[in-house]
């Protein structure tokens, strides 16, 4: 009983990880627009101390401006917005797929090849060079530096 539960538990995780619950209310959770999309009236449309319009001018305005906005992004979310989903789910995949299958493969590739170029640098480095810098640092070990202050 309990190996069929731990079953149909491991299905439920398999099935959620490829589908999953948008939340209407929040639509923005990570807050990817939270300075670039917040326009509103006061943002945009301001009038100084002593110049002011008519205040049914105003209010006409303000009201306006907010329902342009609000039902011209409507119009275009509903016209473009599906179109514009599928181009992107479109690039995002084929730069996954690029990813996954070139990118990563020829980074592993590169990092196997350049340990066996840098296990024969390193030889050739210890064979090469360190007899001659501890030569060189046993002849320098002997010189000593003094320093005089002439009158």
């Amino acid at each position: 009983m309990a190996e069929e539960q731990s079953e149909l538990d491991e299905r439920i995780i398999i099935k959620d990880q490829h589908v999953k619950e948008i939340d209407l209310v929040n639509r923005d959770p990570k807050h990817i627009n939270e300075d670039v999309v917040k326009v509103d009236f006061e943002d945009v449309i301001a009038e100084p101390v002593g110049t002011y319009s008519f205040d049914g001018v105003w209010k006409t305005s303000y009201t306006t401006f907010t329902v342009s906005k609000y039902w011209c992004y409507r119009l275009l979310s509903a016209v473009l917005g599906i179109p514009l989903a599928v181009v992107w789910g479109f690039l995002f995949a084929l730069i996954s797929f690029c990813h996954i299958w070139a990118v990563v493969p020829c980074i592993k590739s590169y990092l196997i090849e350049i340990q066996c170029v840098s296990r024969i640098y390193s030889l050739c480095i210890h064979t090469f060079c360190d007899p001659l810098f501890e030569a060189l640092s046993k002849i320098c070990s002997n010189i000593r530096v003094a320093l005089r202050k002439e009158i």
